[in-house]
């Protein structure tokens, strides 16, 4: 017989445990949750912000009493500077306990670009004649519908 022992049947898991909380599971899931906590309170800041701002920046940490606010230029970088104190009310309303703003630059953009939409191409002149015989079609098959009613 070998060295290994299987586990008599109930003393496992009952159920299988989702992946993602295996992979918050114990002190390995630690940054994981911390980047979902920041996420979700730059979710609740943004709307907070000056509006004008608020497209332009975000969440960067939360690190003791210091906010860090990331911003996509140095004139996004001067307006947080200049509405700091509203910032720092805005994320006390949230529970948070800081006392000072710290406004970083960056390179990236505060939000994803939105995604391009499929491209429209010029119709070729069959297909832009087919339409228009349809639409002729169409309308009177309509108009002699309502003269027949």
């Amino acid at each position: 017989m070998s060295g290994v022992r299987s586990k008599p049947p109930g003393t496992g898991p009952q159920t299988p445990q989702p992946a993602l909380d295996t992979l918050l599971g114990g002190a390995a899931g630690d940054p994981l949750r911390r980047a979902l906590w920041l996420d979700d309170l730059d979710r609740r800041l943004r709307p907070l912000l000056p509006p004008a701002l608020a497209a332009h920046a975000r969440l960067g940490n939360v690190d003791g009493g210091r906010l860090v606010l990331l911003v996509e230029a140095a004139v996004w970088h001067a307006r947080a500077r200049l509405a700091g104190p509203q910032i720092l009310e805005a994320a006390r309303s949230l529970g948070l306990d800081v006392t000072v703003l710290v406004v970083r630059t960056t390179s990236r953009p505060a939000s994803p670009p939105p995604a391009a939409g499929p491209r429209s191409r010029p119709l070729s002149p069959h297909a832009e004649q087919a339409l228009r015989e349809a639409v002729t079609l169409l309308s009177t098959t309509d108009t002699d519908d309502r003269s027949g009613s």
